[in-house]
């Protein structure tokens, strides 16, 4: 079977790694000149399933208008002048009830568990190793609002099966020794299963892995378009600065894992993929002083800022600009980056020398991602719409469609997180289903 996947992200290169360790022949198509060097190139370094929540929750609206007047506020809204930027935020706020919260945290969180779990098992396969560490997630509260806030959230957990640990503030320096001198803060939420690391360094790992398993990479190379007959996708056809190579790349399968791109390229075949991108920020620190730097990451619940350990550097992200697809790098998320990552381990950095970056995340308006069959087309997958999560869900991700392509009973069921949920369509091939159980439908198409 020959499986196209389009994207070089870290979402791509583990959909095309299981993929191939199923025996498919997989080919990758990515735009930039290696692997990870767009929105996975300098993210927050969490691997966090206990902190996939969704960004639409009870209160936000309110909490969004009082954003937008504060100077170090997590959300920056400007028009980019589409319709689509305000039809994905009324989107969003119709994701902003209690209800719809506890629907798509728990999707979230079983993504995030599960793609946790295959990261592990990938670790012990194959010795990858990309700064890692596994002391848990610790995210920190500065009013009573913010604890209340935090039972919604451990109700959650309790019914996924995630640990956790409620700390008051004097509990706080017990998971993280330097927040002992770090002001105005009430308590925490630890989540000891949750993990850090370098999401690039483990991209090129995996890409090589990936390469000795016989996936072959395309790289400088864009995508045209998508060749179809009916509704099935017949083949790629490709931009490539390499003249010598073929333009037009056959395909039994094909997985679109290009975050916020998927949109436009998926539109010319009639889908409606409900993916804007998100604008983030990070800076990565070299330490000065061990004693006050974090041993994993710290997320501040007030700015939405993690603050994450790798190896000898500090990695701060954070931040949300809704703006389109601009890149450019505003001073003033550096100023608020530095502000709560100084607040929190003073001294602990050479700021000066801290490397400023910013990338597009791609989300969805309820916070889960988009994966499986896109609906009505033979052998068209997605992966995509991780938002700040695609770190902490890719290797999950990527087990799953990579199974759903190959036609196999996925570890997880994928109930809720196809396309179909904001299209109100139904798929005609459903992945929880074995296709060799004789109690159940055949899959149509060229999915036998």
């Amino acid at each position: 079977m020959k499986v196209i996947v389009l994207g070089g992200g870290v979402v791509g290169i583990t959909t095309a790694y299981y993929l191939a360790r199923g025996g498919a022949q997989v080919t990758v198509v990515e735009a930039q000149s290696g692997p990870a060097l767009e929105t996975s190139f300098a993210n927050a370094g969490q691997v966090s399933p206990g902190y996939s929540t969704p960004w639409a929750a009870p209160g936000i609206p309110v909490k969004a208008m009082k954003w937008l007047l504060q100077r170090h506020a997590p959300l920056s809204i400007r028009a980019d002048g589409s319709l689509f930027q305000w039809r994905w935020m009324a989107q969003m706020l119709r994701n902003c009830t209690s209800a719809r919260y506890a629907i798509n945290k728990e999707r979230m969180t079983r993504v995030a568990e599960y793609s946790r779990d295959c990261l592990r098992q990938l670790r012990a396969d194959t010795g990858i190793a990309y700064d890692q560490r596994t002391r848990g997630t610790l995210q920190v509260f500065r009013s009573p609002k913010q604890l209340q806030a935090a039972q919604r959230d451990i109700a959650v957990l309790q019914s996924c099966g995630v640990p956790y640990r409620l700390l008051s503030a004097h509990e706080l320096p017990e998971i993280e020794p330097a927040l002992a001198n770090a002001p105005g803060l009430l308590g925490g939420l630890h989540l000891p299963g949750d993990e850090t690391g370098d999401c690039h360094q483990f991209t090129h790992q995996l890409a090589k892995l990936a390469s000795d398993l016989g996936v072959r990479f395309r790289w400088n190379t864009t995508v045209h378009g998508l060749m179809r007959q009916g509704r099935h996708v017949t083949g790629v056809q490709l931009d490539s600065a390499d003249l010598l190579q073929a333009t037009v790349l056959p395909a039994d399968r094909v997985v679109v894992a290009l975050g916020c791109a998927s949109r436009e390229l998926l539109s010319t075949l009639g889908l409606d993929l409900p993916v804007y991108p998100v604008k983030g920020y990070s800076l990565t620190v070299p330490i000065v002083d061990e004693a006050r730097a974090p041993q994993s990451t710290v997320m501040d619940e007030t700015y939405k800022v993690a603050v994450t350990r790798l190896g000898n550097r500090i990695r701060v992200g954070g931040m949300a600009e809704l703006a389109g697809f601009d890149k450019r790098l505003n001073p003033r998320r550096r100023e608020t980056l530095e502000m709560v990552a100084n607040g929190l381990f003073a001294g602990a950095g050479d700021w000066p020398a801290a490397q400023f970056w910013t990338g597009l995340r791609p989300m969805t308006p309820d916070g889960t991602p988009i994966l499986g069959r896109a609906p009505g087309w033979d052998n068209l997958l997605i992966n995509t719409g991780h938002g700040t999560l695609g770190w902490t869900m890719a290797c999950g991700s990527g087990k799953l469609v990579a199974d759903v392509a190959l036609v196999r009973v996925p570890d997880i069921s994928a109930a809720g997180l196809g396309l179909e949920r904001y299209a109100g369509l139904r798929p005609n091939f459903r992945p929880s289903l074995h296709p060799n159980d004789p109690g159940q439908p055949k899959p149509v198409g060229l999915w036998t």
